[in-house]
């Protein structure tokens, strides 16, 4: 368990999601960088047949084979957003049209629904002093092609497939957030938590659970440990 200090600024809540092309092809490792070839080399950790034009993604040729969840995570962390629930769900075609019930009508909304509704994801309830437009920086623009030559860094640049499979969804308003946080978390009180967990966690009375993949609240009894 690792303790996690904060700048004691009030804190903002975004949600963030892991898409299911992230989460069901997990594997990143650009094999664009040496073609087939390259990908048979990999040996075992290749999950099939090598396929002409199939490619792994990641952000560098450098790094080391990854699983797209744990980069993602790793980028959350590494940003110091304090993770304040984290699951594995699954959306049905229902509540995926529900949830983008603002976009119904539009070219791409049934397959937008389509493809949320296609596999497992993660939800993320992030917590940062300026958790809305940092997590949409690091995202980078929703449409990939302008990601990979605008921000080759961000998240959709590195990892990102189509506008549609572009790894990750995040609030665009903290308005936006509350709805969506309820949408994902209906048990989360928001305004209970900003009553009782945010001055903590503001005041650096936190640290981080690896196994729970949360940032936790000290009890009472650990601060007076530590």
């Amino acid at each position: 368990m690792a303790a996690v200090g904060r700048s004691g600024r009030p804190l903002q809540l975004t949600l963030a999601l892991l898409k299911p092309d992230a989460v069901a092809h997990p594997l990143v490792l650009e094999v664009r960088m040496g073609g087939p070839d390259r990908a048979a080399q990999l040996g075992p950790v290749w999950p099939g047949p090598v396929q002409r034009g199939a490619f792994w993604r990641c952000a560098s040729p450098a790094q080391p084979l990854r699983l797209c969840p744990q980069a993602v995570h790793e980028t959350i962390l590494s940003n110091r957003f304090l993770i304040v629930r984290a699951k594995k769900l699954r959306c049905g075609r229902e509540e995926s049209r529900r949830f983008y019930r603002e976009h119904a009508g539009r070219f791409f909304y049934q397959r937008l629904v389509e493809f949320m509704a296609s596999g497992p994801m993660w939800a993320y309830i992030l917590a940062h002093e300026n958790a809305v437009t940092l997590w949409r920086s690091l995202m980078g623009p929703t449409k990939v092609f302008r990601a990979r030559n605008s921000v080759p860094d961000s998240i959709r640049g590195a990892y990102g497939l189509t506008d549609t499979r572009n790894t990750t969804h995040g609030s665009d308003s903290p308005a936006s957030a509350s709805r969506e946080i309820a949408f994902f978390f209906p048990e989360f009180n928001e305004q209970l938590w900003y009553q009782q967990e945010e001055p903590r966690l503001r005041c650096g009375q936190v640290y981080y659970n690896a196994e729970e993949r949360v940032h936790c609240v000290f009890r009472d009894e650990e601060t007076e440990l530590t």
